[in-house]
């Protein structure tokens, strides 16, 4: 099972896309990297997954609401605000919802269903809305989120850092089990910090997604639904 990461740019920013490849209970690394176009984003799904795959968005690629903040963003601030981790409203007034949803529509076009419930391990095409802050919250057990999107490099580079070591060192201890020998390691200047941070984020995503497929509703919470949007968040780990 090929499990995909998308972290959107939601103006024409890159986009950080990672790809790993479920085998049993174990996950391996294929693909990290970047791309600027929504054709070349799409043209990567299409090469990585070719059958069987479940591809994680962050974005809000549903939007029924003209106005105000959905149902998931609601919920997110509700479950994740006092984590620092409430998410961006979204509504089809904003500049980026015609990007972002129609990304989502490509990849129903593509055969991927939204899939804000699954029969765990199934085959079939799949993608979600994901939202890396409170799923590094879960995952990682934080006690606020990793603040390495604002501020001076000073202050961004050992968060970012911070993060390199919980993918490292936390997701090979969780099943299904990431084996991953290195990343890229985190630079000195801003262009190159957000190029490492947009990959380490669609990384994120991916393991949500294979996380998401492996277990279902068991370990994982749904904010939101098919009609109001939805944003799939891991469980806090027991």
């Amino acid at each position: 099972m090929r499990c995909l990461g998308i972290d959107l740019g939601w103006s024409s920013n890159p986009s950080g896309l990672c790809c790993l490849e479920l085998v049993d209970r174990t996950l391996t690394l294929r693909d990290l990297r970047r791309e600027s176009s929504i054709d070349n984003i799409l043209a990567w799904v299409d090469q990585q997954a070719p059958d069987c795959a479940i591809v994680a968005v962050d974005a809000p690629t549903l939007i029924p609401n003209q106005t105000g903040m959905r149902l998931p963003d609601r919920l997110a601030h509700k479950h994740f605000g006092r984590y620092h981790a409430g998410c961006y409203p979204a509504n089809l007034g904003l500049p980026f919802a015609d990007r972002t949803v129609g990304v989502g529509l490509s990849l129903e076009a593509r055969g991927f269903e939204h899939a804000p419930t699954i029969e765990p391990q199934h085959p079939g095409r799949y993608q979600i809305e994901v939202f890396p802050h409170p799923a590094m919250v879960n995952l990682f057990q934080l006690s606020q989120i990793l603040k390495y999107k604002k501020g001076t490099i000073a202050q961004r580079k050992p968060e970012l850092e911070k993060l390199r070591q919980f993918i490292l060192e936390r997701l090979p201890q969780i099943e299904p089990r990431l084996k991953l020998e290195t990343l890229p390691s985190i630079p000195n200047k801003g262009t190159e910090l957000k190029a490492v941070e947009d990959q380490f984020d669609s990384l994120i995503c991916a393991y949500v997604a294979a996380y998401w497929w492996y277990w279902g509703t068991e370990k994982n919470m749904v904010l939101g639904d098919r009609a109001s949007g939805y944003i799939v968040v891991p469980s806090p780990l027991t």
